[in-house]
């Protein structure tokens, strides 16, 4: 960290890897990260770790070498960026069934997931003519930044991936190019299991980009990227861009969708309580809900406490 960066630093990591007793692990991650005034998720299943957590060097650098102790973790691969406040306002570890959640119980990224990518190969593989290349994220995400040219899934949740897939394999690999497949998503979890259901689906020129969009954008100079738009992250921050500076999107906190600085001009944008894609979804009751819960957090702001019952983000990564 220099003088001029941002003094918090923020981990993003995965790893997919066996736990024979995760919630074992739970105990113990809980209270190393609790003890350095830890923020964030990490989400443990019999598949590995996931999760993003953020506070001091020392801090996150301990949590780590902690992390690292578990089978089959000591080359975690963590994405690191910065921010000037934590953008979390709890800590939480939490067991579950899957570390992201496809919803297809026989796939094991262990076993047989897509080619790895490097940031600096992936323009040349896109922008071959004969490659499918998919946006694997969630349609609020794909809606503020994408690469040219990339497939929209305009999926909800990830658990819609496989479906999506299968209904659109034939018009996908019938359109005359050869079934050379490239996928991405935010930090490459998601892509772990994507390429390897591709893969069980019978296809074997599956790639996918290393480290995500985030590896992307902060080792491809802009001059040279082919990126467009941000890049929807897990935290408040709520968007990254190049060099994983911090973009413009602000959060909704009734739908939790991402909003521009033209969207936040909108009439139906209502700071805590509406934007212009929601405010026809909701109704007089939610709204003063959504009114009641924003009062509440600027109150706990005034007094320079986090408001428990904030809007949470979505966990798909």
């Amino acid at each position: 960290m220099t003088e001029a960066s941002p003094p918090i630093c923020v981990a993003a990591l995965y790893a997919f890897t066996r736990f024979d007793d995760p919630d074992g692990l739970r105990k113990p991650l809980a209270q190393q990260c609790c003890a350095r005034g830890i923020r964030g998720t990490l989400l443990l299943a019999g598949e590995g770790i996931n999760g993003t957590i953020a506070g001091s060097d020392a801090a996150i650098a301990a949590v780590l070498a902690h992390i690292r102790e578990f089978p089959g973790c000591a080359d975690l691969d963590v994405k690191f960026s910065r921010a000037t406040a934590i953008p979390f306002h709890r800590m939480k570890v939490r067991v579950k069934r899957e570390i992201v959640t496809m919803g297809e119980p026989d796939i094991d990224p262990l076993a047989g997931a897509g080619h790895y990518v490097a940031p600096e190969d992936w323009n040349a593989l896109i922008s071959q003519p004969d490659t499918i290349v998919i946006d694997t994220r969630n349609d609020y995400e794909v809606a503020i930044g994408s690469f040219a040219g990339a497939i929209d899934p305009h999926t909800k949740s990830f658990r819609e991936f496989p479906g999506w897939f299968r209904a659109q394999r034939e018009r996908l690999l019938s359109e005359g190019r050869s079934p050379r497949i490239a996928m991405f998503c935010t930090g490459g979890i998601r892509c772990e299991k994507s390429t390897a259901f591709l893969k069980a689906e019978g296809l074997d020129e599956v790639y996918h980009l290393k480290g995500g969009i985030l590896k992307y954008l902060e080792t491809i100079p802009p001059e040279q990227s082919l990126w467009q738009g941000e890049c929807f992250v897990f935290d408040h921050r709520v968007a990254v861009t190049h060099g994983l500076a911090p973009g413009t999107h602000v959060i909704c906190h009734a739908c939790r969708r991402p909003i521009s600085e033209q969207g936040r001009a909108a009439p139906e944008y209502v700071p805590g309580i509406s934007c212009e894609v929601c405010s026809s979804e909701r109704d007089n009751e939610q709204r003063a809900g959504y009114a009641e819960r924003h009062r509440q957090e600027h109150l706990a702001a005034t007094r320079g406490e986090a408001h428990v019952g904030r809007a949470q983000f979505p966990r798909d990564r």
